[in-house]
């Protein structure tokens, strides 16, 4: 199973973005899903995450109060809504998906606790 992140483009300083994940393969059981970002010339970095049958959300510093992760659990599609955008969020944003129940011990920052990965897609901000 393949995620596809979509929703990426352009966007003004001040502006805000909608992002969209979903499966490309059949429905798959999921403990966690997470955004990360991977500013250019830098690591890739957390930004936000959903346990999925709680519906509890956590954000990185750098996003929250400006953040809303959300998840359509019929549809297995993930969503990420950034608002206020700043130049600083220019990145290729990932979506990713915990189904072995990883996170749970690496926390839910870290890479290497999901093992399903959409490709990417691109946010430029504009000042």
């Amino acid at each position: 199973v393949q995620l596809q992140a979509s929703g990426g483009g352009l966007v003004q300083a001040g502006g805000s973005l909608r992002l969209s994940c979903a499966p490309s393969g059949p429905a798959f059981g999921t403990y966690r899903m997470g955004w990360f970002r991977q500013p250019p010339g830098k690591e890739r970095e957390f930004v936000g995450g959903i346990t999925w049958r709680t519906g509890s959300t956590k954000y990185a510093d750098s996003v929250k109060g400006r953040s809303t992760i959300s998840r359509d659990g019929a549809k297995n599609t993930l969503s990420l809504q950034v608002n206020s955008l700043e130049p600083e969020d220019t990145a290729v944003y990932y979506c990713a998906a915990d189904t072995r129940g990883r996170t749970s011990e690496t926390g839910w920052a870290l890479v290497h606790g999901y093992d399903q990965w959409g490709q990417g897609t691109l946010v430029t901000v504009s000042s």
